[in-house]
């Protein structure tokens, strides 16, 4: 068997299992090394190197989240479900819980998608903005599932088709260009604008996902226990707002959304958002060390699992079995371009699921699958086509994806949302196959 598709089950499967995606990862990448020729030396050696990758992310996401704990003491993430536990009502009909349930699904799902290009943070507020609110999700009775599907909606579908921000990054930077590269020789020339017009139908098969998702899937009430997040997760003091409170908190988000634009760095965004809430008094200097202790405790399952993926994605690319992966998936259709483009789809979903990041896939599948969809006549933009979203495949549903590893950093602060159950399977299942669907039908239109 491929060491990829044998690497990558295991570790799905171990983790459906509810066993730790930590381990999950180390194990999955041990057996695909063997299984794919590397001595356990060289298996461990791959797998170092890929951790050393992972350690500025994990970094990132500690002081990120001792970022959201220093802006939780300043009263703001209190005030803002405050608000809207009172726009909900004590007496609220059904009717005006819907009303409101859906007003908070919609709330987070625009956040979640000006993450990506107008304010692009990514996965930094979710520790911020959702922890605060878990308390009117409970009331509302919603389902953390739908919010796992929302936040993840808006953390992929905006990168995948407008070109800004992050999707700059994955439009331009990373797709447009090793799709040319991998053409030069054959003739083939992407343009700028052929790119996210040839991913519309693709997304538009994840907006009909979501849809699914917030209005039948999971669009019934479930019971969650009140917990106090202040035992939960020492973590979140609960703060009286006060106007220096709030006034050095929204200078302190300004600041560190502005710094990171510039600087490309979470780290130093964070820290200086830090530094200008110690300034206005929201917490003292020599509590700085239980600040970071406290956030790096909250964010470090998804920095480990980070880490890990990346060993496990070093290890993949160092057994060679991802180019015989997509060599022997081709050798099974002949010329049938039908199937020839369901296999590609497949094979990047394979790839995505264990690496975690469809930015790094494009790499890996671009050299092998755009001379292949020539020999098969594919037009430029059933190219564009097959390569995005055989790339974008996996990254939401991915357990070691930030896209499915975000959400649960905020959703499960008071231990009631599983990771695998409540942010990987439901997205995988109303993303991934949607993207299967469109992305053939796009292929084979275009």
């Amino acid at each position: 068997m491929n060491a990829v598709i044998l690497a990558v089950f295991v570790m799905v499967a171990l983790s459906l299992l509810r066993v730790s995606v930590v381990f999950a990862l180390v194990v999955g990448a041990l057996v695909g090394g063997l299984v794919g020729g590397l001595s356990l030396n060289e298996t461990l050696g791959a797998f170092n190197d890929g951790v050393g990758g992972g350690a500025q992310v994990a970094l990132a996401y500690a002081t990120l989240g001792a970022f959201a704990v220093a802006i939780s003491r300043s009263g703001l993430p209190d005030m803002l479900a405050n608000r809207l536990i009172t726009m909900l009502g004590k007496e609220a009909t059904a009717a005006h819980q819907a009303r409101v349930k859906m007003l908070l699904l919609v709330a987070v799902l625009l956040v979640a998608i000006s993450s990506q290009n107008a304010i692009p943070v990514h996965i930094a507020f979710i520790p911020v903005l959702i922890p605060p609110l878990l308390a009117v999700m409970n009331r509302l009775q919603l389902d953390r599932r739908a919010v796992a599907c929302a936040l993840t909606f808006g953390l992929t579908a905006p990168y995948m088709l407008l070109p800004v921000g992050f999707g700059a990054i994955f439009l331009n930077d990373i797709l447009l260009a090793n799709l040319n590269s991998a053409g030069e020789s054959l003739g083939l020339e992407i343009t700028r604008g052929m790119v996210p017009m040839a991913m519309a139908i693709p997304v538009g098969g994840m907006a009909i996902g979501l849809l699914v998702a917030l209005l039948f899937s999971y669009r019934g009430q479930r019971e969650y226990a009140s917990k106090d997040l202040a035992a939960t997760n020492q973590s979140h003091t609960p703060a009286e707002p006060h106007m220096l409170g709030l006034v050095m908190s929204g200078v302190a988000i300004v600041a560190a959304l502005g710094l990171q634009l510039y600087t490309g760095s979470m780290i130093v965004g964070g820290l200086v958002g830090i530094g200008l809430l110690s300034l206005g008094g929201i917490f003292k200097w020599r509590e700085a060390d239980d600040l970071f202790t406290s956030g790096m405790r909250m964010m470090a399952l998804i920095g480990f699992i980070m880490i890990s993926a990346a060993g496990f994605a070093e290890v993949m690319k160092a057994t060679g079995d991802i180019e015989s992966l997509v060599a022997g998936a081709f050798e099974l259709f002949g010329d049938n371009r039908g199937l020839a483009a369901l296999v590609m789809l497949l094979v990047g979903l394979f790839i995505t699921l264990g690496i975690g990041s469809s930015f790094s896939t494009i790499p890996i599948i671009a050299a092998i699958f755009v001379p292949l969809a020539v020999q098969f006549g594919f037009s430029p933009m059933a190219t564009v086509v097959l390569v995005g979203t055989a790339a974008a495949l996996g990254d939401a549903g991915s357990p070691a994806s930030d896209s499915t590893l975000g959400p649960t950093s905020g959703l499960n602060v008071d231990g009631q949302h599983d990771h695998m159950w409540d942010s990987v399977v439901p997205t995988f299942l109303h993303y991934n196959l949607p993207l299967i669907a469109f992305g053939w039908l796009a292929a084979m239109s275009l």
